[in-house]
Order: structure tokens, then C-alpha cells, then sequence
């Protein structure tokens, strides 16, 4: 995913530090400021209820990977209203997954500009600042999105905020941020994926199989998680239970990234 190992490409789901400085750059707004999601709010206009029936539309698309629909519904949303806000931000997120850079940016950045507080916005722009090398800029913006009061979706930029201190190997402050997200929404496989990840890179076999094995339950496995239960069976010394990861590897996920090391025999 050319946007990094984000939760939600099927939402940009997914995803603390600071909340209240102004983030440098070209938006000038201070993340601190807070608003209700405008997708929460009545359209003002017949304009607006077509916008934002084609952001929606369009939103669909994007979450099937139709991105080149996606953009051209948000198109079709600024026709009817210029500049329409949503229609900027879902612009952003297409871009964001197709690698340029750039223009989410431009996207996310004007999205802001029309509502420097929407936690939806914020959350997206955060996660997209910290795969642009600007952590700390990035972790702002998903603190404030996840301390919005009016955000219903509170573990999406609480799973990306531990994600973006993952790649600052802060992974004591990641696992903080994740249990967070647990806690808020049981249901977030990713912050589980990740929590499993921890246990194990901590040595924690039996904590990381434990939380394997609640992620398995929830959700069909991916490649990722199956990689990460083959090694964790391997390291408790329960080789049938390896051995049963190492079948769904194979048969399930042959093309994977994850097969290819287990091929060349790279569990570490």
C-alpha cells in the first residue's frame, strides 16, 4: 500500500502527542480547535445535498479501490458546490493512495482550510504528514482529531498515532496509543495486529499468541497476521500449530510478501 501500513484503506480508518500547538506549514490552522464531522451535519442547500451524495458515492468507490471513480465523483461534488470541503478531503485520501504526494496534500490542506477542525480531516492529514517525515506535525493533528468529543471514530486516529510512532521506534508510546484504540473500539484489528506485533518482538510469545488467536476470531486472517503466528508457534515450539500457519501461508497467500520470507526461510 503505497501509503504506508495504515489500517484503513478500506476507510483510511483508520488513526497524540502534542494537540494544541499550530502545526507549521502552508494549512495555519491550530489543530486544538475542534468541530462536529461535517459529514455529521444537515447539508444547507439542494447544491450541498448533491455533493455530498456524490462524496459519498465516491467515498464507496475509494474504499473498493476505484480510485479513479472516487476521483471523479469528487469532482462532480465541486461542480455542484466549489470547493467543496469533502470533497477536497476524499480527493486527498485517492491521492494519498496512489503515492502523490503532492496533490493530497493540496487536497487535504484545502479541506482544512474550510474546517480547521473537522477530526476527520485532521485525522487524515495526521497520518498523511507522518508518512511525509513529519511525525511530530502528524501526531498533533491525530491528537486533536482523537480528543474530539463530537468523533465517533475516536480509534482511528488513535491506531494511526501508534502507527506513526512506530516509525519513530517509540514503541513504548505506540502501544499506549493502541491499547487506546482497544479499548475504545474491540473491534480494531489493526490496533490488535500491532498489539500482537509488540508482544512478540518483546519476547511475550504467549501474550502475542493470546492476542492472535482473539485477532482470528474477529476477522479472517490476512497474510500479516499469519505470518506473525507461524513465528510465534515456532518460538513456543508448537509445531503442528506452525505447521497449520505455514499451510494458510502457503495456500492462502502465495504472492505475499510474507511467503516470499518464509521461502527464504527469514523468520527474524
Amino acid at each position: 500500500m503505497r501509503c504506508g501500513a495504515v489500517m484503513w484503506c478500506a476507510v483510511l480508518a483508520s488513526l497524540l502527542v502534542a494537540g494544541c500547538a499550530t502545526v507549521p506549514g502552508a494549512v495555519g490552522t491550530e489543530p486544538g480547535s475542534m468541530s462536529r464531522p461535517l459529514a455529521d451535519q444537515s447539508p444547507v442547500s439542494e447544491a450541498e445535498n448533491r455533493a455530498r451524495t456524490h462524496v459519498d458515492l465516491g467515498m464507496a468507490y475509494f474504499e473498493l479501490g476505484r480510485f479513479d471513480v472516487a476521483l471523479d465523483e469528487a469532482r462532480i461534488a465541486m461542480d455542484n458546490v466549489a470547493g467543496h470541503a469533502p470533497a477536497h478531503h476524499l480527493m486527498g485520501l485517492v491521492y494519498m493512495m496512489l503515492g502523490e504526494a503532492a496533490a493530497a496534500r493540496a487536497n487535504l490542506e484545502q479541506a482544512l482550510r474550510a474546517a480547521p477542525g473537522d477530526p476527520d480531516f485532521n485525522n487524515s492529514y495526521g497520518w498523511f504528514l507522518c508518512t511525509q517525515g513529519q511525525e511530530r506535525e502528524g501526531l498533533a493533528r491525530l491528537s486533536s482529531a482523537a480528543r474530539n468529543p463530537y468523533y465517533r471514530y475516536g480509534s482511528r486516529p488513535l491506531t494511526n498515532a501508534g502507527l506513526c510512532h512506530m516509525r519513530l521506534h517509540e514503541v513504548d508510546a505506540a502501544e499506549q496509543q493502541f491499547l487506546r484504540a482497544f479499548e475504545l473500539d474491540p473491534q480494531n484489528a489493526q490496533a490488535l495486529l500491532q498489539l500482537a506485533e509488540i508482544a512478540y518482538g518483546r519476547g511475550n510469545f504467549e501474550l502475542a499468541r493470546t492476542r492472535l488467536v482473539r485477532l482470528h476470531q474477529q476477522m479472517s486472517p490476512t497474510a500479516a497476521s499469519v505470518w506473525l503466528g507461524l513465528r510465534t508457534e515456532r518460538r513456543l515450539g508448537n509445531r503442528d500449530a506452525a505447521a497449520s500457519y505455514e499451510s494458510q501461508l502457503r495456500g492462502r497467500f502465495g504472492d505475499s510478501p510474507e511467503f516470499q520470507l518464509l521461502s527464504q526461510g527469514k523468520y527474524e
